[in-house]
Parts: structure tokens; C-alpha cells; sequence
């Protein structure tokens, strides 16, 4: 359609490990279409880089970034929030940001239910997240009419998520690395949507308490807001030495490797129903996230057994890479954005 028109499109993400190569390999070789990746440096699994960075294709950019994958996140909004580079450059968004990745995403909760007996039977669903997108997928199935019972939220020990439906109060803590790193994120951009509706859809106060989370790290909702969220979501914490104690356990009974994410899934599940916020009746689908190989030293640590590449990758660590080291500052990524996007060179 692109070359039809005789457009270009420049696609910017940020990634916290798995988004990026999945979107990369969609746009790959591409002839109107650029991507440009953006990672935080030293903050994914190696295999997790590999798979973005030994695609070669030249219209494939990959960037390391100084920071953590909030900031990466920072960067793509603002750069989006800045118009005239967006029409310059044909901008595009990738991650869950985009409301068609939502959309996608919540084909799939009704295809697991209906599996399970849906319409005529209740479904939960517990899903290992950081940035909030996945969940909210199921969210918007839950609103379609999906008969949902239940949205466990698992977080790693970058816990925001889980302390909010704690407590009703959304608060800023430093990102801290784990075993888990695609949910080590602290600023939750779908959860924005979520508070719109806690808000009664009020877009000046979600503004307001966005703003406030931005300059103060917090931001609280009434006793009744919290309820509302409460009578579907469960917030649970399922912190590094639990994770491994849950890829072991499942291993052992089952001799199914976990990666550390489904793991964090997997004991956030538990843990509700040790609470008792799930109904015990009703299915429970735990969200798996990653092939366990993408996180073998934590897998064979947890194991013993260290999980090989898929055929397709047996090669991956011996590929060549390409990437860029840029700074947190957005100034510097715009211009490396702009001296390669194609669509910038045409319009100039």
C-alpha cells in the first residue's frame, strides 16, 4: 500500500526485550518502511539484543540507549509529541503504545476463552506485565462483553503495578534490574488508559494526576476508584527468589521450562488464589511471554538444565551485530533518526 502511494513510513519503538525483535522481523528488508529500535543498554538478555541487533537489513536501526526502558519510552512519546518531526519523518509507533497493538492483542483472550467454554463459562486470566498492555488487552475483551472473572496482575519486583491495587496509590520508585527485564518499568504507559475510566472518563484529571505523578512520583485514587478497579484486577509481587523457587517447582513436577516472566505469572496466579481473589471454579489461563532460552543462565540456574535455541537461532551467538549507543537526550535521537530515516532525506 506504501508503495502505491508512493510513501515511506518511519516506524520508532522502544523495547524492554521482546517487542523490538518481533517488530524488527516484521519490517525487515522493507522497501518504504524504516524502523528504529530503541533499548535500554545493558538492560536486555543478550539472546534478547541478538535477535535485534545481528538483523543487518538496512532499514533496520537498532539503538542502545543510556537508560532504562522508561526513558526509552520517554523518548518515543516525544518524539511523537513533536509534530513537526512526526510529519516530517512519517512517524509510526510499534509498542503497545499503539492502540492497533491493543486491538491485536485482544483477539487472543477470546480465543482462550471460547476454548474454555466461553460464553457460557467465566474465564481468568493472569498476566506477567510491566508496561501494562497485555492486561489491558483482556481489559478491553472484558468490555466487549468477554465473560472475564478476573485479571491478575503479576509483577516482578519493579512492583509499581502491584502496590497500586494494594494501596490505590501509583508510586515512582527507581527501576532496578532483574531476572525478568522486560517488566523492569516503572511508568506504565496503558495504565493511563485503565485511570481514564477509574477517572469516569475525565481526560482533564487524568492529565492532572499525570502531571503530578511526573513532578511529585505519585499519585492516589479515591477509596471508591480503587473498588471499582479492585472488582476485576488483583495486583500481585513475585520478587527474584521466588521466581527461581517457581521455575524450579514447575520443572520438577512437570518437566516444562519456564522463562523467568511466565514464571512471575505463574506465582502471581498462585498467590491469588492463596488470597482468595480468584474463584477456584473458574479457569484460570496464565499468560506464558518467552521462550526459555532467551534467559538461560537464570533457567539453568534454577534447573540445572540450560535450554537451547530454537533451530532458526542455534546460530545467534556467533552473528554479527549492529547497533548505536546514543545518550538519554533527545536531541541526539532525532538527528540520528533523521540522517537515516529515507523518508527525512525525500522530504528534503
Amino acid at each position: 500500500m506504501l508503495a502505491k502511494r508512493g510513501q515511506r513510513v518511519t516506524i520508532v519503538g522502544a523495547t524492554s526485550g521482546d517487542t523490538g525483535s518481533a517488530a524488527i522481523e516484521a519490517c525487515r528488508d522493507r522497501q518504504n518502511v524504516d524502523i528504529f529500535i530503541l533499548h535500554p543498554k545493558g538492560r536486555t538478555s543478550e539472546v534478547q539484543r541478538r535477535q535485534m541487533t545481528s538483523v543487518l537489513s538496512s532499514n533496520v536501526h537498532n539503538i542502545a540507549l543510556d537508560g532504562t526502558f522508561d526513558d526509552c519510552q520517554d523518548l518515543v512519546k516525544a518524539m511523537f509529541n513533536d509534530g513537526a518531526f512526526r510529519d516530517r519523518m512519517g512517524l509510526s509507533a510499534v509498542n503497545s503504545i499503539n492502540w492497533a497493538r491493543i486491538m491485536a492483542q485482544i483477539v487472543y483472550y477470546f480465543t482462550a476463552a471460547v476454548a474454555l467454554g466461553a460464553p457460557d463459562r467465566k474465564v481468568a486470566f493472569t498476566v506477567p506485565t510491566g508496561n501494562f498492555g497485555n492486561v489491558y488487552a483482556a481489559y478491553g475483551a472484558r468490555a466487549m462483553g468477554l465473560p472475564i472473572e478476573t485479571l491478575v496482575v503479576g509483577s516482578n519486583s519493579n512492583d509499581i503495578l502491584a502496590r497500586f491495587f494494594a494501596s490505590g496509590s501509583m508510586v515512582a520508585a527507581p527501576v532496578v534490574p532483574t531476572l525478568s527485564p522486560s517488566m523492569d518499568i516503572q511508568i506504565s504507559s496503558n495504565f493511563e488508559r485503565l485511570l481514564f475510566d477509574l477517572l469516569d472518563r475525565d481526560g482533564t484529571a487524568v492529565t492532572e494526576a499525570l502531571n503530578r505523578f511526573r513532578t511529585e512520583g505519585r499519585f492516589a485514587v479515591t477509596d471508591a476508584q480503587l473498588a471499582r478497579a479492585l472488582a476485576i484486577f488483583s495486583g500481585h509481587r513475585v520478587d527474584e527468589a521466588a521466581t527461581m523457587a517457581t521455575i524450579a517447582e514447575v520443572w520438577k513436577g512437570s518437566l516444562y521450562l519456564l522463562d523467568p516472566h511466565t514464571a512471575v505469572g505463574i506465582g502471581a496466579a498462585k498467590a491469588a488464589v492463596a488470597a482468595g481473589r480468584v474463584d477456584p471454579s473458574v479457569p484460570m489461563v496464565v499468560l506464558a511471554t518467552a521462550h526459555p532460552a532467551k534467559f538461560p543462565d537464570a533457567v539453568e540456574k534454577a534447573t540445572g538444565r540450560r535450554p537451547e535455541l530454537p533451530p532458526r537461532l542455534s546460530d545467534l551467538y556467533v552473528r554479527e551485530e549492529r547497533l548505536s549507543d546514543l545518550p538519554n537526550d533527545l536531541a541526539a535521537v532525532q538527528d540520528f533518526v533523521t540522517k537515516r530515516a529515507r523518508a527525512a532525506q525525500e522530504a528534503a
